[in-house]
């Protein structure tokens, strides 16, 4: 009864990933006019959707395997993990911060963790792992955006105004590629959760990935992008600066590339700090003063945040967890 209640939490925060991510899926899409509001959201739904099939399951099993240890925790672990990630998450939306959903999970586990059996729980090669995927990959984003953005603002100098054209046009398979890539990045977490509920009720002997919890995980992740997160689509689609096609064109590409790659080799990337880190450096390679940096900042402090904040928030209610599923 228990596991069936902290699967469904997973799933709740499965939804509330895919609404504040939508954010970073469709914002560039909607300002610079590719297409409207409501498609842009249903495209995305159905790429992220797909996405969690296309490219293996390697982050889930870093997800269920390499943060804490699956023998050091139990039920109410992850009872306080959830409900810290989920909350988190909440707020984040409901206030319009892109908020990192992978900061938010690892905080809580590593929390739940730390609550249930100490420090020794946590895998140090697994947070290293995480730190060079969670504060290495941001700024190695901005730097390439912003190169890629030089690059091809050099490339197409000289053309007629109708080039805006083809990156307005670009915009919709760049950013299917990258809803994509958020299906498998945000979704093999919520995945790898779930897979470790399974374990810690002791329903599997080891740690095992259903196919159901893969469909189910899609499925919540994507109904919750199809609804779409208003608030965090005008942070980023208007509040940091107003992009243009070519703008939109060169992050969503840059952001797809560097989150799938990650992806594929098992890092647990935050597509919202690859996705903003992408817009913010395509705007850079045009002039500083084109990003608003107050906002940048307010979002790079939601992320410093996010991971310390949800581990502590875990700690604290793992005792009340405790008693819940004792």
């Amino acid at each position: 009864m228990m596991a069936a209640a902290l699967v469904g939490l997973a799933l709740i925060f499965a939804f509330l990933n895919g609404y504040n991510g939508s954010g970073s899926l469709v914002a560039t899409l909607i300002s610079t006019g590719a297409i409207g509001a409501r498609r842009a959201l249903v495209v995305a739904a159905f790429a992220s959707f797909v996405g969690l099939f296309a490219f293996g399951l390697a982050v889930a099993y870093v997800i269920g395997t390499s943060i804490v240890e699956p023998e050091g925790i139990d039920l109410a672990s992850l009872a306080a993990a959830l409900a810290a990630a989920l909350l988190w998450t909440f707020v984040a939306s409901a206030i319009g911060l892109p908020s990192s959903s992978t900061h938010a999970l690892v905080g809580g586990l590593i929390g739940g963790g730390i609550g249930a059996a100490g420090l020794g729980v946590i895998v140090t090669g697994g947070l290293i792992i995480l730190g060079i995927a969670l504060f290495v990959a941001p700024i190695a984003t901005v730097i390439i955006c912003l190169l890629a953005m030089r690059a091809t603002i050099w490339f197409v100098q000289g053309a007629s105004p109708r080039v805006n054209e083809f990156f307005r046009a670009g915009q919709l398979p760049t950013s299917i590629l990258l809803a994509a890539s958020f299906g498998t990045s945000n979704g093999q977490k919520v995945v790898g959760v779930i897979a470790l509920v399974l374990l810690q009720a002791h329903l599997y002997h080891t740690f095992t990935i259903p196919s159901w919890v893969v469909t189910a995980s899609a499925l919540a992740l994507s109904l919750g992008v199809s609804t779409g997160g208003w608030q965090v689509i005008r942070t980023l689609g208007a509040r940091i600066y107003r992009p243009r096609p070519i703008n939109g064109f060169v992050a969503q590409s840059t952001a797809a590339a560097i989150v799938l790659g990650a992806t594929v080799l098992g890092g647990p990337v935050s597509l919202s700090q690859i996705a903003s880190s992408a817009i913010i450096g395509a705007g850079m390679a045009e002039r500083l003063s084109k990003v608003r940096w107050e906002v940048a900042e307010l979002i790079a402090i939601g992320w410093l945040v996010t991971l310390p904040a949800t581990l502590l928030a875990s700690i604290a209610l793992y005792p009340v967890a405790h008693l819940l599923t004792g």
